[in-house]
């Protein structure tokens, strides 16, 4: 459930910048896994691909950056670091 809520709070976002910036669709986009969040690489990439279902991040390249600093200050975080939009 809580990998569901965070997942949906990031393509809240990832729709938020893409309707600022009069797009379409993510491309591509860069995020951040913070050390503490509970979410793998691999598990991350499956919620997205769920999640993303119908979404203007749907079929978006991701990259995943995953800290291994249990001291910073969004450890338990995900954070949209960049996208790339596409307004076709």
């Amino acid at each position: 459930m809580h990998e569901q809520a965070v997942l949906r709070d990031l393509i809240r976002e990832m729709q938020r910048v893409t309707a600022q910036h009069g797009a379409r669709r993510v491309l591509a986009a860069h995020v951040w896994l913070g050390a503490l969040c509970h979410l793998d690489e691999g598990h991350f990439r499956e919620h997205f691909a769920i999640e993303s279902r119908g979404t203007c991040a749907a079929g978006a390249a991701v990259t995943v950056e995953v800290s291994d600093d249990l001291s910073a200050p969004s450890a338990q975080g995900v954070i949209l670091r960049s996208v790339e939009l596409a307004d076709d």
